[in-house]
């Protein structure tokens, strides 16, 4: 069975391994022990914390075969994506140039500098190691952020989003990198790609122009590559958008790649959600149950599952015994669940 919780100390070792083994690397889980070591005790620190609105707090999660007790995934929440340092994108913006003198109005394409971002709750993060890749598992990491932020509500902004990594051609060097930011910081998109992930990307505005991007004066190349998402990430992507995330008007400051954006109350997992008290069946009396996610009630000791679960006449939700003891959770215990339709079901981790 899978089950995703909040990472704790001890998960360090397996979160590190799955930092190294990113491809691309990810800036918001960084192959630096002591930032990730960080990470974790910030989110400790988070859930220990009285919270009455988002602030600089970090949730680092963990997915975990409950069989084996490894950790295959991780993921993250960061409650502000600015709550420490502004969180920096391109917008991309329509100006005018027209004058009725000359008979003449032309609309052109730029990219403006902003920060509004940082206002917003940002997933990010998400990685899995092969044992995971593609499984229910994978999607169940997704999504059990989702039910963390259905839960504790304050905790968040209204509004979130996640950055994915922009294309790379064929030689494997980001496009828009190289016709845009490479001009003014001489450095390696992989070198670049760690910095931020070490000190965030608050040093961009002390390097990058202030200045609006006019496309037109953009290589062709760098152009094509604004909004694209890198290959490896089409599929988590499409899911996120089928959750009821789309493109918005930013994208990534380095490689262009798109930024999905969404109001908590528009998105599929918290707005079908509900409580409901549970009550513990045999399995063979859920062969034909729907999946569904599963989460308790706790913040610290929050956990989710991946389950075959019915509601009854009463609303009970049933569930097997093994489910209720991964949640930690007895008979009449209330756990939040939400309808989940998956295309593939590996069964034997449900």
């Amino acid at each position: 069975m899978w089950s995703v919780r909040l990472a704790d100390y001890t998960d360090l070792p397996d979160i590190e391994r799955l930092a190294f083994s990113g491809d691309p690397p990810l800036t918001n889980l960084p192959a630096h022990r002591d930032r990730l070591q960080e990470m974790i005790a910030l989110t400790r620190a988070s859930v220990r914390r009285e919270v009455a609105q988002p602030g600089d707090e970090t949730y680092v999660f963990v997915l975990e075969n409950t069989r084996t007790r490894e950790v295959c995934g991780t993921a993250s929440i960061r409650a502000l994506s600015g709550g420490r340092s502004a969180y920096y994108t391109y917008r991309q913006e329509t100006l005018i140039h027209a004058s009725h003198q000359m008979d003449v109005r032309q609309e052109v394409q730029t990219l403006s500098f902003s920060h509004e971002l940082s206002e917003a709750t940002q997933l990010c993060a998400l990685h899995v190691d092969e044992r995971a890749r593609g499984s229910s598992g994978e999607r169940l990491l997704r999504r059990a952020r989702l039910m963390f932020i259905a839960q504790f509500r304050e905790r968040f902004a209204d509004r979130l989003f996640v950055a994915y990594p922009g294309y790379l051609n064929a030689s494997g060097e980001p496009p828009f990198w190289n016709g845009v930011g490479r001009h003014f910081i001489d450095l390696d998109f992989a070198e670049v790609n760690r910095l931020v992930g070490m000190v965030g990307k608050s040093f961009i505005a002390e390097v990058m122009p202030p200045y609006p991007l006019y496309l037109n004066l953009l290589s062709p190349e760098a152009c094509a590559a604004i909004g694209r998402v890198h290959g490896g990430f089409m599929s988590p992507c499409d899911e996120l958008r089928a959750e009821g995330m789309q493109p918005g008007r930013h994208i990534d400051v380095f490689d262009g790649g798109p930024i999905l954006e969404a109001n908590i109350d528009q998105m599929q997992t918290p707005s079908r959600c509900s409580w409901h008290p549970i009550r513990i069946r045999e399995e063979q009396w859920l062969p034909d149950a729907a999946p569904a996610l599963v989460a308790n009630q706790g913040l610290a000791g929050f956990r989710c599952v991946l389950a075959r679960s019915a509601l009854s006449a009463t609303g009970q939700l049933q569930l097997s015994l093994p489910q209720a003891e991964c949640l930690g959770v007895g008979e009449g215990r209330a756990v939040l669940m939400a309808p989940l339709e998956l295309p593939q079901l590996d069964e034997d981790m449900m």
